[in-house]
C-alpha cells in the first residue's frame, strides 16, 4: 500500500452547538445584568456628569431649581436637564448655604440599605444556568446534587431486554459459559438445595466490539429478569462518597428485584489496582472500588444476583476483583473467524433487502480483524450506499464498497501529476505481482489506484483460511509482499519514493518479531529479546526497560536488516522474472484504476492455456 506523506488528520469540533451554549450565556448574562440595575435603584433617566467646579456657576446663575445631596454626589436640575457632580471627599461647607442663597429646593437622599438577597440572587441564578446546562448536556450532576440534599442516590436505570442467545453469533464459548447462570436465575432453589453455589461475578474480557454488554443483555433476556446497566465511569464524581452510595443503591434495588442481572461495563475505570495513584486524586475511585468488593461479598448463598463486567483492560484490574468468591469466572470474547463473521453478518442482514446473500461469503472472507460492530457497520455503509443511488436493493459492489470504506476510508480527489500516477501504479502492480507468485501469500483480491483515505492506493488479499499461528514460510511471504512496490519502484523507475512509508514500517515490526520473538534466526536462536510488552486485547505495545545487553540488540538489529535484505531481494527476482507482465499490469491500472482478480490474471499470465487454469484458480483461492 502507497501512503499518502501530506496526509493530516485533523478534528475539528462542530461550532455550532458552541455558538449556541455562547448565544445561551450572553442571553443569561443580559438578564442578570439588567436585573442588577433594577435591584440597585439605578434612574434609568440619563444624566449629564459635569465636573464638580461647573456646579457652583451653575447654581449662582439661577437656572437651577432642585438639588438632590447623595452621599458622594449632588444632582441638580435645570428645566429639564439634570446634572451630576462628585462632592469632594473633605466635603464643601459653603454648598449648603449657596443652594438656600438662592432658593433651590433641596432634597437629601439617605444611603440605601440593599436586602442581602440582592447579593446572592446573581449566584442563585448562576447555579440554576450551571445545572440547567449539565442537564442539557447528559451531565449526572443535577441527579447527584439532588440526591447529595436530600440524602438519596439516583435509582439505578432497570431494563427489560428482549435480546436472546440466538441473537449473539460468534461467540459459541463465551456463550456455554453464561448459559450455564440461566438455570440459576430461573429456579435459584434447585441449585441452593444440593449446596451448589453459582459464582455471582462473571467478568468478559475482550477486544472492544466483540459483544460483551449484548452477551450480558442476552443473559437476562433468556432468564427473563430485571436488568440493571450502568458503565464504571458513571461511579466517579468530584463528591467523595457519591459513587460509594451509588454502589450500594444499585445492589439495594437488584436484591429486591431478585432474581436479575447487574452489567457494569468499563470496569477498568474503577476497578484500576489500588496504590498506583499518588496523593488523594484516588480517593473516590478506591472508596468506589471498595464499596463494589463488600457489595460482591455480601451476597447471601439464596440471592440469585448475577453480577456481570465488561472489560478490555483485565491486566490492571486488582487482584481483589479477581479472587474466587467475586469476579471468579473469566469469560474471554475473541474476534470472531470467518465463519463467525458470516453468521453475524447473517444476524444483521435479516431485515437488510439484499440482492444475494451469498455475496455475504466474500465478505466476511475479506474481513479479517473485523468485530461484531465493525460488521454491523459495514452492513449499514452499505445500506446507506444502496439509498444515495435510490435503490430499493443492496448489491454485491455496495457491500465491496462498504467494505473499502470502513477498511481504507472514504474515497479522495486529489489532482495526482502523471508522473506521480505512474509511480503510483508501478508500486502497486509490485505489491501484486509479488503476492500472485509468492506460493505463501494471500491470495490477490483486487488491486487500485483511487485515493482512499491515507493511502494513495492499495493491493487487496483475502485469506484462504483463519490463521492461528503464523508459519515462518507465511511470514516471509508477508515481507516479500510488502517489499515489491518499494522494489518495483527501484528497478523500473530508478529511484525509491516515500510512499513506502507504511510498507517498510509493517516488515519492520514482523522481521523484528521473527528475530526476537519467535526464534526464526539461526544467528539469534529461540530467547525473546522483545523490548515491548503487548496489549492482552488491542494488540497495542507499552514501553519496557531492555533486559538484555547491547550487543545481543545490535545483533537482533543486524538479523532483522539481513531478513528485510533478503526478501527484498526475493521481490526483486520477482518483478524481474516476470517483468513483461508487470508492465502490462501497470498499464492496464493506469488505464481503468480498479482491477479485480480475473483482469490481474490476464495481466501477469501471458498465455493461459487450459492446463494451468486449475493452478491459477489455487493461487488465486477464487474460483474462475
Amino acid at each position: 500500500m502507497l501512503k499518502d506523506p501530506q496526509y493530516s488528520n485533523h478534528n475539528e469540533p462542530g461550532a455550532g452547538p458552541y455558538w449556541r451554549m455562547a448565544a445561551l450565556w450572553l442571553v443569561v448574562m443580559s438578564a442578570l445584568f439588567a436585573l442588577g440595575i433594577l435591584l440597585t435603584g439605578v434612574e434609568p433617566q440619563r444624566i449629564t456628569q459635569i465636573a464638580y467646579s461647573e456646579i457652583k456657576p451653575l447654581i449662582r446663575s439661577g437656572e437651577v431649581t432642585e438639588a438632590v445631596l447623595e452621599p458622594h454626589s449632588i444632582a441638580v436640575t435645570t428645566g429639564a436637564v439634570r446634572y451630576r457632580a462628585v462632592i469632594p471627599a473633605q466635603g464643601d461647607p459653603e454648598l449648603l448655604s449657596l443652594l438656600e442663597k438662592h432658593g433651590v429646593v433641596i432634597t437629601a437622599r439617605a444611603p440605601e440599605q440593599v436586602p442581602i438577597i440582592t447579593y446572592l440572587l446573581p449566584w442563585f441564578a448562576l447555579l440554576a444556568v450551571f445545572l440547567f446546562l449539565q442537564r442539557r448536556t447528559g451531565g449526572s450532576v443535577p441527579r447527584d446534587l439532588g440526591g447529595l440534599f436530600s440524602g438519596r442516590f439516583a435509582r439505578p436505570r432497570e431494563q427489560t431486554t428482549r435480546i436472546r442467545f440466538d441473537d449473539v453469533a460468534g461467540q459459541d464459548e463465551a456463550k456455554k459459559e453464561v448459559a450455564e447462570l440461566v438455570e440459576f436465575l430461573r429456579d435459584p432453589d434447585r441449585f441452593s438445595s444440593v449446596g451448589a453455589e453459582v459464582p455471582h461475578g462473571v467478568l468478559l474480557m475482550g477486544p472492544p466490539g466483540t459483544g460483551k454488554t449484548l452477551l450480558a443483555k442476552a443473559l437476562a433476556g433468556e432468564a427473563n429478569v430485571p436488568f440493571f446497566s450502568t458503565s464504571g465511569s458513571e461511579f466517579i464524581e468530584v463528591f467523595v462518597g457519591v459513587g460509594a452510595g451509588r454502589v450500594r443503591k444499585m445492589f439495594e434495588v437488584a436484591r429486591k428485584k431478585a432474581p436479575s442481572v447487574i452489567f457494569i461495563d468499563e470496569l477498568d475505570s474503577i476497578g484500576r489496582m489500588r496504590g498506583t495513584g499518588l496523593g488523594g486524586g484516588h480517593d473516590e475511585r478506591e472508596q468506589t472500588l471498595n464499596q463494589i468488593l463488600a457489595e460482591l461479598d455480601g451476597f447471601e448463598e439464596k440471592e440469585a444476583v448475577v453480577v456481570l463486567a465488561a472489560t478490555n483492560r483485565p491486566d490492571v484490574l486488582d487482584p481483589a476483583l479477581l479472587r474466587p468468591g467475586r469476579f471468579d469466572r473469566h469469560v474471554v470474547l475473541t474476534l470472531p473467524d470467518k465463519a463467525a463473521r458470516r453468521a453475524i453478518l447473517s444476524i444483521h442482514a435479516e431485515k437488510l433487502p439484499l440482492v444475494d446473500h451469498s455475496d455475504l461469503d466474500q465478505i466476511a472472507a475479506g474481513t479479517p480483524g473485523f468485530s461484531g460492530a465493525d460488521l454491523k457497520n459495514l452492513l449499514n455503509e452499505a445500506a446507506i450506499g444502496a439509498a444515495r443511488r435510490r435503490a430499493h436493493q443492496i448489491t454485491r459492489n455496495d457491500l465491496q464498497e462498504a467494505r473499502d470504506k470502513v477498511m481504507m476510508g472514504t474515497v479522495r480527489t486529489l489532482a495526482i501529476q502523471p508522473e506521480e500516477r505512474h509511480r503510483l501504479a508501478v508500486h502497486e502492480a509490485g505489491h501484486t505481482a509479488a503476492a500472485y507468485f509468492t506460493p505463501d501469500a494471500n491470495p490477490i483480491y483486487k488491486v487500485t489506484i483511487i485515493p482512499r483515505g491515507r493511502s494513495l492506493g492499495g493491493t487487496h488479499t483475502l485469506s484462504e483460511k483463519e490463521r492461528h499461528t503464523f508459519p515462518e514460510s507465511y511470514l516471509r511471504a508477508q515481507l516479500i509482499t510488502l517489499l515489491a512496490g518499494r522494489a518495483a519502484e527501484k528497478l523500473l523507475l530508478g529511484s525509491v519514493s516515500s510512499g513506502a512509508d507504511d510498507d517498510i514500517k509493517r516488515a519492520t515490526e514482523i522481521a523484528r518479531s521473527m528475530v526476537a520473538r519467535w526464534g526464526m534466526s539461526e544467528e539469534i536462536g529461540a530467547i525473546d529479546l522483545r523490548q515491548r510488552e503487548d496489549h492482552p486485547f488491542l494488540g497495542q505495545t507499552m514501553a519496557q526497560p531492555r533486559q538484555y545487553a547491547e550487543e545481543t540488540a545490535a545483533q537482533v538489529d543486524r538479523a532483522v536488516m539481513k531478513l528485510l535484505r533478503q526478501t527484498e531481494e526475493t521481490a526483486k527476482q520477482i518483478i524481474t522474472d516476470h517483468q513483461d507482465g508487470v508492465a502490462r499490469l501497470i498499464q492496464k491500472l493506469e488505464t481503468e484504476e480498479v482491477l479485480d482478480l480475473p483482469q490481474i490474471q490476464a495481466c501477469l499470465e501471458a498465455e493461459k492455456a487450459a492446463t494451468n487454469g486449475e493452478a491459477l484458480d489455487h493461487r488465486s483461492g477464487l474460483k474462475a
